[in-house]
């Protein structure tokens, strides 16, 4: 291990002594203080955010990638990693160096004792783990520095950390039923916390929504005095054609421009619709009357990647991984398997984390699955197999069920039993732990080719 992975690594280990991300307190103020007693980082540069259900990630990263081609040099925050915790922070379409990653995170720390101490006299928690991490993505793009920082909304949006930041351009990807027992039981709810990133006189861009989550997006805009600009009525994905290794498509802006067509090396049309969005998003960001340069819109869409969505890990044989984790993203996932590829037999081996709906994201997939493989996620928060395997039987009705003790054992005997026959395929789905967890054995196991 590099020193700087070393240094990133007691990074990690510093933030996981906090209250878990899966676990957030619905609260700002304490990490707007943090920010402010570390000099207000977020304010260094223009900010475009992210929120929705599914696609954020995605989105996210197709918007770095057309202002990296536009020439400007980019910061990208996500979450959860896959393998690596410096890959939530990207720089220029590369993790962050955990030495740098280090050093800002020793301008945090007397800022951090600070803020718990006043914490602990109110009687509040200190500082969560994904409070502190905003911060520290905010601190290391404001030392880069960085021209502009993509942030996608960790959990909501009101009183996500994240949204310290006065983003210019607020982004909402589809927006559906998830983390209900936090955000809210219904989607009009979770769309009103989700507006909360929105601020006064920003742009507001968004995928087509459910009408009730449409309304939501409408008012918080009207009350900022934000434009609001939505996928299929101010913007259009006008074609949307399977090619070889990706999609080629056709996009008309929101300047009314319609732009050639497109290559982009990713399946399924939520990922053209994603495409779609961050066209949009960028369009948005410069203001200008004017189209991305077409120029631009090659380099940028020909340069994107999106690890852990239907990322290929295994050629021989052939095994994919896909991050989808509820229903909405399990149902994209099997219509881009449906529609992209043409395996006589497919394999899922199949994870769920216990606060998600298992048996949802069952019968999205059930229409691909030739075979099943249940494992538990390494967490905590795993969902028992006993419990998986009868909604599997239900929700997958006269398709072989196997259950593993663990995701390398799983896999393996995935990957025999599509070596034993031609056209066989093996597809490790259910939570982004899993499909990192997946990437991680294959590399040490010697197969990987991600």
């Amino acid at each position: 291990m590099s020193g700087g992975a070393r240094a990133a690594e007691r990074v990690y280990e510093e933030l996981l002594t906090r209250v878990g991300e899966a676990n957030p307190r619905p609260r700002i103020e304490p990490v707007r203080r943090l920010a402010e007693l570390a000099g207000s980082p977020q304010l260094s540069y223009p900010v475009i955010q992210i929120a929705g259900t599914n696609g954020k990630t995605s989105t996210s990263r197709a918007i770095e990638s057309l202002l990296r081609a536009h020439g400007l040099r980019t910061g990208l925050f996500t979450s959860p990693h896959l393998v690596d915790f410096t890959e939530r922070f990207q720089l220029d379409g590369a993790p962050i160096d955990g030495a740098v990653l280090a050093d800002a995170w020793e301008e945090l720390r007397l800022p951090l004792e600070v803020v718990d101490a006043e914490l602990h006299a109110a009687g509040q928690g200190p500082i969560t783990f994904f409070e502190a991490l905003a911060v520290l993505a905010f601190t290391a793009f404001a030392d880069a520095p960085v021209d502009v920082a993509v942030i996608e909304v960790g959990m909501g949006g009101e009183w996500d950390a994240t949204n310290i930041a006065d983003a210019r351009v607020a982004v909402f990807t589809p927006i559906d039923l998830d983390h209900t027992a936090i955000l809210g039981p219904d989607i009009e709810t979770i769309a009103r916390t989700k507006a909360g990133i929105i601020k006064h006189g920003s742009t507001v861009v968004s995928a087509w929504q459910d009408e009730a989550a449409l309304a939501e997006l409408a008012e918080a805009a009207d009350r900022a005095g934000s434009r609001l600009l939505v996928l299929g009525r101010d913007f259009a994905l006008t074609e949307d054609r399977l090619a070889v290794g990706g999609r080629q498509l056709e996009v008309t802006g929101t300047t009314g421009h319609a732009y050639d067509p497109a290559f982009v090396p990713l399946f399924g049309r939520h990922q053209a619709e994603n495409v779609a969005l961050a066209i949009a998003a960028v369009e948005a960001f410069f203001g200008a009357e004017r189209p991305v340069p077409e120029e631009v819109l090659d380099e940028g869409l020909a340069q994107l990647v999106s690890p852990g969505r239907l990322q290929l890990i295994s050629a021989d044989p052939v095994i994919y991984v896909d991050a989808a984790h509820n229903p909405h993203g399990a149902a994209a996932l099997a219509s881009a398997v449906a529609e992209s590829f043409s395996f006589e037999e497919l394999a899922l081996v199949i994870g769920v984390v216990a606060d998600k709906d298992a048996r949802g994201v069952l019968e999205a997939l059930a229409p691909i699955a030739h075979r099943v493989t249940l494992t538990p996620v390494d967490s905590p928060r795993s969902s028992e197999t006993s419990e998986l395997r009868e909604l599997a039987e239900e929700a997958i009705p006269g398709t072989p069920i196997e259950v593993a003790e663990s995701l390398p054992e799983g896999l393996d005997e995935a990957r025999a039993w599509a070596e034993r026959a031609d056209g066989r395929a093996v597809l490790v789905v259910g939570s982004v732990l899993l499909a990192g967890e997946a990437i991680a054995h294959a590399r040490s196991e010697g197969w990987s080719i991600a």
